[in-house]
């Protein structure tokens, strides 16, 4: 769809094709990330980031630690997404605060569910996404 002006080189993969972003807060970078993502889990990134910017209007998003982060401002983060060779995890920090509680996790708070190839619940995951923008998120104080 046309050239790019800069000579932009493609983010190093790490472990599990997870892309290696550097810290930055806004769009352009959470789509930077999700551009670099090989195979199927881009598809699967695409989507969460569509499910959740559709959820919660106006949601901050950044790139934290080579992960998508989604917050509120001033309520801290409360969804993530990070690439693992068979899934994607998606991490909600304050996930026992959820009803029903997302099945993965053994911390104090958060909870997540891993997404293989085609195994999107996306009904539920918008439910969760949108009780936990209300929730105080991590980070917040």
């Amino acid at each position: 769809m046309g050239t790019s002006s800069q000579s932009e080189s493609r983010p190093k993969l790490l472990a599990g094709g997870n892309p290696q972003i550097a810290k930055a807060d806004g769009d352009a970078p959470v789509q930077a990330y999700i551009s670099a993502i090989p195979g199927w889990k881009r598809n699967v990134a695409q989507r969460l980031d569509e499910l959740i910017t559709t959820a919660v209007p106006g949601v901050h998003k950044a790139v934290r630690w080579n992960s998508a982060m989604y917050g509120i401002k001033g309520n801290g983060w409360f969804v993530s997404f990070h690439v693992f060779t068979k899934y994607v995890k998606v991490t909600f920090f304050a996930g026992t605060s959820l009803q029903p509680a997302p099945p993965g996790g053994t911390t104090k708070e958060a909870r997540w569910i891993n997404i293989s190839e085609g195994t999107i619940d996306e009904a539920q995951l918008v439910k969760w996404v949108q009780q936990a923008a209300v929730i105080p998120g991590w980070g917040s104080s």
